[in-house]
């Protein structure tokens, strides 16, 4: 939609649909499906006044069919496990997932599923 603001080497995968007044920051990854909200109560006389996107902070990674609510801040290089819906600010470096997304772990803790690596994410220097 019109209003976001959206970096460099964001990928945006089909089927998603991004709400005015997102910002997305460089590196963000957004698998297909993923929905972004913008207003806090549809259907009030002035929602339109209300109206504010999401801040996704550089290096996200937003799996399949994530909802992401108006308003809230994901943590730079933070995971969204698939299906999740985000309604609170989700702080960097973590693994979130469920409805409403909780936080899991750090990223940093994860193995690789097919052990190509022991550690599939290593912390920013």
């Amino acid at each position: 939609d019109y209003g976001c603001k959206i970096g460099s080497g964001v990928k945006i995968h089909g089927n998603c649909y991004v709400a005015q007044f997102t910002e997305i920051h460089d590196g963000v990854f957004m698998a297909p499906g993923v929905t972004i909200a913008n207003d806090p109560h549809p259907g009030c006389p002035q929602s339109a006044e209300c109206m504010r996107g999401p801040v996704i902070e550089a290096g996200a990674q937003i799996g399949v069919n994530v909802t992401i609510l108006p308003m809230v801040r994901i943590g730079a290089r933070s995971l969204v496990g698939s299906g999740a819906v985000v309604t609170q600010d989700i702080p960097p470096d973590v693994v979130v997932y469920g409805n409403p997304a909780k936080v899991g772990r750090s990223i940093y803790e994860l193995g690789c599923p097919v052990d190509l690596r022991e550690r599939p994410y290593e912390p920013p220097e």
